[in-house]
């Protein structure tokens, strides 16, 4: 049982860090601190006419999924919505590495490398970069989680596919991760959309199928370095 440690969620955008980790977060937040970093502000690529009041709609959206899940500090930046590869690489980066220096976390949850959308696949390769193994840095453990309508749409070859060998049972928490994407209305689709209610309900079916379990969010360890198991 992990306890006392310091955990850092980055997400691209608002309503990532349910999507990817909500259950698990809820059964960690009991006995670790939480904190969340949003890089994107995740809307204004579908409509050029969305105003800042969407975006800070959204923002409150997330302020109050927070509080369900466990979330004890939620952090905002403004890269532009599925366009981080027009921002030098090296901002993203500094970006990060300012929060994970702050917050110091013994673990990260990020996207996955191989997701389709092109935000995702940045945080991650930020996230990496700032992590890199150096003497006098703490090193993390580094955990990649699945985004439905993101990673599942991605050509299923090779190094493309979400290769998942950590599964934390969330069937005690399914249900308050689904209450808590709720709060993202304007997110949310109709099934069978994989991003649907349903669409994700079934998504954590299948992953706990294979494991024996009800519910489960599956999560490809990237590293972990450790003085002992």
């Amino acid at each position: 049982m992990i306890e006392n440690e310091q955990i850092l969620i980055i997400a691209a955008h608002p309503d990532d860090e349910i999507l990817g980790c909500g259950g698990t977060i809820v059964k960690l937040s009991k006995k670790n601190k939480i904190t969340a970093l949003i890089l994107g502000e995740g809307i204004m690529s579908r409509n050029s006419i969305i105003n800042k009041n969407a975006i800070l709609k959204l923002r409150k959206d997330a302020r109050k999924a927070q509080e369900i899940i466990g979330i004890n500090n939620l952090y905002f930046e403004e890269f532009p919505d599925n366009s981080f590869d027009s921002i030098p690489f090296l901002k993203i980066t500094k970006k990060t590495e300012d929060y994970i220096k702050k917050i110091n976390p013994d673990i990260i949850f990020t996207h996955h490398h191989s997701d389709l959308n092109i935000d995702h696949r940045i945080t991650f390769q930020a996230v990496l970069t700032s992590c890199r193994p150096q003497p006098d840095f703490k090193h993390p453990d580094i955990y990649c989680f699945e985004i439905p309508s993101s990673t599942d749409y991605q050509i299923l070859t090779g190094e493309n596919i979400f290769k998942p060998n950590v599964f934390i049972d969330i069937t005690e928490t399914i249900d308050i991760k689904l209450e808590a994407l709720k709060c993202y209305k304007s997110e949310i689709r109709q099934f069978p959309h994989s991003r649907s209610i349903d669409g994700i309900k079934l998504m954590a079916q299948d992953w706990g199928r294979k494991v024996g379990k009800e519910y489960i969010e599956a999560f490809e360890l990237i590293r972990s370095i450790r003085n002992t198991l």
